[in-house]
């Protein structure tokens, strides 16, 4: 299952070891937190998924993993049988126009991006629990 580490700058999808073989990605996908229009939660990411596998796997029903060409662009994908899933719809970003990721902690993804946080790469759900102290905003001034 992919780790979403979120700093001041950017959301990291860090992607396993088999994530990556199966998405043909070596790296992990860099988002800019300003690129992020919009996040959604979808109990069904299957109905998301738009334009024709370019490089990665795809198992109808079961699964799909890699980037996914459209007319406009392209999306990345991890998508895990009909599980709860985060729509990330993204403008100006370079490589990507859509994240969709099956996921456990959408939720946890959509509150730790309206908090404010340090420079230090945190799991989202680390942020969204207290398990790390966030900088105050009164410090901040």
């Amino acid at each position: 299952m992919v780790t979403l580490l979120l700093d001041s700058t950017q959301l990291e999808v860090s992607l396993s070891g088999a994530e990556r073989a199966l998405s043909f990605r070596r790296e992990p996908v860099r988002i800019a937190r300003d690129r992020i229009r919009k996040v959604q939660l979808t109990d069904d990411a299957w109905t998301w998924i738009r334009g024709s596998r370019s490089a990665g796997t795809l198992v109808r029903g079961v699964l799909a993993m890699g980037t996914w060409k459209t007319a406009g662009g392209a999306d990345f994908v991890i998508v895990r049988r009909h599980r709860a899933a985060v729509v990330i719809d993204l403008a100006g970003d370079p490589e990507f126009e859509r994240v969709v990721l099956t996921t456990r902690h959408g939720n946890e993804l959509v509150r730790a991006l309206r908090l404010q946080t340090d420079a230090t790469p945190t799991d989202v759900v680390d942020i969204v629990t207290g398990a790390i102290a966030l900088p105050r905003e009164d410090a901040a001034r």
